[in-house]
């Protein structure tokens, strides 16, 4: 008997529609308690995070419709995720690294900017994801497809019902996704330019409590 075909498709070639179509998800438009109580998160800065904080967001407001990807992402997402000091004991930061899998038999493949996971030299099991996008005057892709693609290959792997987290960039502007089953949610946009910079990094020191209730429900 002639085997079928696997259909394969990467992450940047899906529509959000598409993917509602074909995998089931479900968008909450409100009232999503994953997502509402991670972007309730608050956490305090010392006087030198404060001070670097203010200086990036202030750098950002004047170069984000200027910098390519490769300078947004070395001259500020860089340094606020190292403010926001996101590795842990149980999981380490991967960035660039291709993950695949099959769902509904569709094999979804690509690389992923940015995925914390566990692992020594391969991302294992993935918690968060980090999109980074173009600077906004480009727009050309699906950035919240992107991300979901991704994280539909993290469920795969992952084999259990937690939740998953993640966000997508766009110059300033930062959006939070929740996706657990087939239902995710989508924040509002915080912009990175102003005093939303804090909230993004209280956001961000969330994940690291997360994943440490994570690795506890593993053990």
């Amino acid at each position: 008997m002639k085997q079928k075909n696997t259909i394969s498709k990467t992450f940047e070639k899906w529509k959000i529609g598409e993917l509602h179509h074909t995998f089931g998800l479900q968008r909450h438009n409100e009232g999503f308690e994953p997502l509402d109580s991670w972007l309730a998160s608050k956490s305090t800065f010392d006087s030198i995070e404060e001070k670097t904080l203010r200086k990036l967001a202030k750098e950002l407001s004047i170069n984000a419709i200027l910098w390519n990807e490769d300078e947004l992402k070395f001259m500020f997402i860089s340094q606020l995720i190292a403010v926001a000091d996101l590795q842990t004991a149980h999981a380490k930061i991967f960035t660039q690294r291709h993950i695949s899998a099959e769902v509904n038999g569709i094999k979804l493949n690509g690389i992923v900017d940015f995925v914390i996971a566990d692992g020594i030299d391969e991302p294992e099991q993935p918690f968060f994801f980090l999109h980074e996008y173009k600077q906004e005057k480009k727009s050309a892709n699906d950035p919240l497809a992107q991300l979901l693609a991704e994280m539909l290959v993290a469920q795969a792997h992952n084999g259990n019902e937690e939740p998953l987290y993640g966000c997508y960039v766009m110059g300033r502007f930062w959006f939070f996704i929740v996706l657990q089953g087939d239902e995710y949610a989508v924040s509002n946009a915080f912009n990175a330019s102003d005093e939303d910079v804090f909230q993004i990094v209280s956001i961000l020191k969330a994940v690291r409590i997360k994943i440490e209730k994570w690795a506890g429900k593993e053990k």
